[in-house]
């Protein structure tokens, strides 16, 4: 065998007959692939797609004006902070009782932990403090099983830029303003433009920003694409065993942006496959966005914060529905810096939540509370108001609103603020408050992408179980 470093052209043509396409068609099916028999599986290729979406608010929530009162209080008489999300309630689930993540040894950084583990429920590795390094977030386990069957494996999307700079335990920067993580060591950057979002979304004919030409030339630039993918994976499977600790980490990131590459070249390939079945009646039409016309976005041309924070919302939904992404991230807010002149004061939230039971204090932070909720409301009542199959796009979304600290006046998680909306497909049973939840931030995770129909090699972050009270 040739030691030459140099690509022969008879090896790409080789390349070319390997594909990738295969396993991932294996473990990204949506199909009860257990069941037997064609009308099942005519069903479940008929089925809509569930989705998942996340929506963050930092420094926790006066709590007496977020819980209901009862149980049996929930739909008719709502606290204050929920008063937005009347009409819609009985398609929202609450849970009071799910625990943070102890933050020891880390107890001089609230900030810096309250949104980096609010999707991977675990903390960063004490020992490379000054370097990302704490756990695949639970977006993007999601994206990696569902993700090659959409034009982007999931959305990140952020009010603000991600570069707040603090030193806190000394832990890197990036765990202040980030809560996705493609990998243990590589945070995911959210876009902030409106516009580029809807670009990135749309930006070739609908494609989600990758071109699915049909053409002989596109699709042999395509298989040349796959080739080129395969060698670089195999070749650096064989270079990863001869690396120091710190390339291998380099290494790993640079793949997992090759794999990002390979997953749209696999959806691309699976769609033009279907599209072609379904062309010949050799296999029944497959459900591709909602019944519903796709939803017009118009970017706001002032700054109000509730007109930016929609219109980021209204690009979740149009790409929900379009079934452009099936997994989508929103920091509506940051831990520091923040303020809400539209609420009428220019008080930063972070201050105020330090309010020492201050009158003045705690309703700012009550309205900044209802602000936000109002916006993931706004989110939530226009997903229940697109018809999708028998029901409506939100019945096939689980969305999910929360805050990595439960009181910002005292650094308090022992009972985390969390609103589920939306069904799963029918696998979350919604219209309930339960007072008395028992688990963690990490069971809950492993629940929603249980009910989204994810498996897992393992429990997410310091989970130990399921929530089965959540499940319908």
């Amino acid at each position: 065998m040739s030691r030459s470093p140099l690509i022969s052209r008879r090896t790409c043509l080789r390349g070319l007959g390997t594909t990738l396409a295969l396993p991932l068609l294996e473990v990204m099916g949506w199909a009860d692939t257990a069941k037997k028999g064609a009308a099942a599986a005519t069903a479940a290729a008929a089925r809509p797609p569930v989705r998942l979406g996340f929506m963050y608010m930092p420094h926790g929530v006066i709590m007496d004006q977020f819980w209901p009162a009862t149980p049996e209080s929930y739909l008719t008489t709502p606290p204050p902070a929920l008063e937005s999300l009347r009409g819609v309630l009985d398609q929202c689930l609450l849970m009071k009782g799910i625990s943070g993540i102890p933050i020891a040894p880390f107890n001089g950084a609230p900030h810096a932990l309250e949104l980096s583990t609010w999707l991977t429920a675990q903390l960063p590795d004490a020992r490379q403090r000054n370097r990302i390094n704490i756990a695949i977030s639970a977006d993007q386990i999601a994206a990696n099983y569902i993700g090659a069957l959409t034009a982007l494996p999931s959305l990140e999307l952020a009010t603000m830029p991600q570069t707040h700079k603090e030193n806190q335990e000394g832990l890197n920067e990036g765990y202040y303003s980030h809560c996705s993580f493609r990998s243990a060591t590589q945070a995911m950057p959210a876009e902030i433009n409106p516009r580029s979002v809807l670009n990135r979304l749309f930006n070739q004919g609908g494609s989600g920003g990758v071109s699915a030409d049909p053409s002989p030339a596109a699709q042999k630039a395509r298989a040349m694409d796959r080739s080129m993918l395969d060698l670089v994976i195999t070749g650096a499977k064989d270079l990863r065993k001869q690396l120091p600790q710190d390339d291998q980490h380099k290494l790993d990131e640079y793949l997992d942006s090759v794999r990002a590459v390979e997953r749209r070249i696999a959806a691309i390939e699976i769609r033009q496959k279907e599209a072609a079945l379904e062309k010949s009646g050799l296999a029944p039409s497959r459900h591709r966005g909602t019944d519903t016309p796709p939803i017009e976005i118009k970017i706001p041309l002032g700054d109000k914060r509730s007109e930016y924070m929609q219109v980021m919302c209204d690009l979740t939904v149009l790409a929900f529905q379009t079934d452009t992404t099936r997994v989508s991230t929103y920091i509506g807010s940051t831990p520091n810096g923040v303020s809400y002149p539209e609420l009428g004061f220019k008080d930063e939230h972070h201050s105020q939540t330090h309010h020492n039971n201050r009158t003045e204090m705690v309703n700012k932070v009550q309205a900044i509370t209802a602000f936000n909720i109002a916006q993931f409301a706004y989110m939530v009542k226009k997903m229940h108001s697109i018809k999708e199959g028998s029901g409506t796009l939100l019945d096939n979304c689980l969305m999910m609103w929360g805050s990595g600290l439960e009181d910002g006046n005292k650094h308090t998680r022992e009972n985390l603020p969390f609103i589920l909306a939306g069904k799963a497909g029918g696998t979350v049973k919604t219209g309930r408050y339960l007072p008395d939840t028992k688990g963690n931030q990490g069971d809950l995770l492993t629940t929603i992408l249980s009910c989204a129909g994810i498996p897992l090699d393992k429990p997410i972050g310091i989970a130990t179980k399921q929530i089965s009270e959540m499940k319908a």
